[in-house]
């Protein structure tokens, strides 16, 4: 039976209010206070002070308070939120884990930075994919693939600090998301959409900010899930791409071995029966 720790509940609250003040309160706020308070009130004495709506003035001082407003404020406090969001984020993982299966499992560092920096490269060419998967000439059929990339993107996000935490390697958690896609389809869906409303890519940001600690003690509560006969290998393309990457890189770091006939040989054999 699982040990339940109740005293993380307050921090995990405490976090989860956190995230939805600074990314709601703060961040998104002053972005509607600006352009839909402090611009209208700015334009509008504009207008009282040169008699015309579409004045020289505004033409100019209207985009350059907008750009001003984008590089002093919302740029820093974007990178700011990245950042502070992703120790959040990962504060309320790990209590949530600990507060419903216990202590997580500690893994090598150096096992653990190549395996986020693999999965951070694969989730950036999945994303890639679900984008140009939108630019196919079948509108409703690119759409749909679409939303099935971020929804299962979004799952992956979700649930990878849970799995991580269980050992999980990445090439595991991969698997379990393709066979049960159904599943996980469902699960990531509501992000997917609510975060394609905003039209700004900053609002949707915010919105995602504020909604996904929610998603993380979902998916942390989530039962184990019995995998789909039908896999949907939509991760493999991302998987080779981001092999040949890795294995690239690793090659080029090994000037002695390519100097010397016999160690060449050694490192290319794997290649050839992959």
């Amino acid at each position: 039976m699982r040990k339940r720790s109740p005293g993380n509940e307050p921090k995990v609250m405490h976090r989860i209010i956190q995230c939805c003040a600074w990314n709601g309160g703060v961040f998104w706020l002053s972005i509607l206070i600006f352009n839909y308070l402090l611009l209208p009130m700015l334009k509008g004495m504009t207008t009282l002070l040169t008699g015309s709506e579409t004045g020289p003035v505004w033409s100019w001082m209207g985009p350059m308070l907008t750009w001003t407003f984008s590089a002093l404020w919302i740029l820093p406090l974007f990178v700011l939120s990245k950042i502070v969001n992703c120790f959040w984020f990962a504060d309320i993982a790990d209590c949530a884990y600990r507060k419903s299966r216990g202590r997580p499992q500690l893994p090598n560092i150096s096992m653990f930075i190549a395996d986020m920096l693999f999965s951070l490269l694969l989730q950036t060419f999945f994303l890639l994919q679900g984008t140009l998967a939108s630019f196919l000439p079948l509108p409703t059929v690119s759409q749909l693939i679409s939303v099935l990339h971020m929804s299962l993107l979004y799952s992956l996000y979700s649930f990878e600090y849970k799995w991580v935490n269980m050992g999980w390697e990445l090439h595991q958690r991969l698997d379990h998301i393709e066979k049960g896609w159904p599943y996980y389809f469902g699960f990531g869906l509501p992000m997917a959409v609510l975060t394609a409303l905003p039209s700004s890519l900053v609002v949707s940001g915010c919105v995602f900010s504020i909604l996904f600690p929610v998603f993380i003690i979902s998916a942390n509560e989530a039962l184990t899930l019995h995998p789909n006969h039908y896999p949907l290998k939509l991760f493999a393309p991302c998987v080779a791409l981001t092999n040949a990457i890795f294995h690239h890189s690793i090659m080029k770091r090994q000037p002695v071995a390519q100097a010397s006939p016999k160690k060449h040989a050694r490192i290319q054999e794997p290649s050839r029966h992959r």
